[in-house]
Formats: structure tokens, sequence, C-alpha cells
């Protein structure tokens, strides 16, 4: 049973700060991570991915600059710091895992968590 599982979603201001975590049931080894999410309405959104190590990462363009992914390997844990939020960041937040090569392409992703709500609303 491979398991992730997000944590640090809740309700902020516009331009607020919030940390999300995500713990594997498994050691993460090779796999790639990401995060996504997904408005009601809307489609599933690559929201920020890291290899191995934090070398190689993609940002949406909308979070580039506000949004930081962090893979520790020796805790096998992954963040999202993201800073500044706004309205259009609502969402629910997921953390996913798997052998990627283009950080976007969803079906690359094996694993998945249940994800982890963010509201930023005033």
């Amino acid at each position: 049973q491979m398991q992730l599982v997000e944590s640090g979603g809740g309700l902020v201001q516009p331009g607020g700060s919030l940390r999300l975590s995500c713990t594997p049931s498994f050691i993460l080894g090779y796999n790639s991570v990401g995060w996504w999410r997904q408005a009601p309405g809307k489609k599933r959104e690559a929201v920020s991915c890291t290899g191995t190590t934090d070398r190689e990462t993609y940002y949406l363009d909308s979070v580039s600059g506000r949004f930081t992914i962090h893979r520790d390997s020796d805790k096998n844990m992954v963040y999202l710091q993201m800073n500044n939020l706004k309205p259009e960041d609502t969402a629910v937040y997921y953390c996913a895992a798997g052998p990627v090569i283009t950080p976007w392409n969803e079906k690359e992703y094996t694993y998945w968590g249940q994800g982890t709500q963010v509201t930023v609303s005033s």
C-alpha cells in the first residue's frame, strides 16, 4: 500500500503564507515528486515538481517567485512553501510521485495523496 499524506492546508488571508507537507508511507527513492492543485470546476494543474534532489524544479508560471518546493531525501519528506497567497490559489492541493520526465504530464505520476484544502479569502 503506497500512500502519500498531505497536511498544512487551511484558511488564510490574501498575502498570507502556508507550508504544505507530504508524508509518504514508502521510500520515495528515485521517484520524482510534485504538487498539483484543483479548484472547483477546473482541471487539475501542476503547481511545482522536483526530481531526486532540488536541483531541477518546475513551477507553474502563476506561482513562480511565490512558491518553493523542497524535497528532504534524508527525512523522506516533501514540502511546498507558499507565500503571498492569492484568492486564485484556492484549491485542493495534492502531493504526487512517480517516474516523471515531463512535470505537467499527470499520467506520469503513479502515486497520489488525498489532498489538503487551501482557501485564500478575506
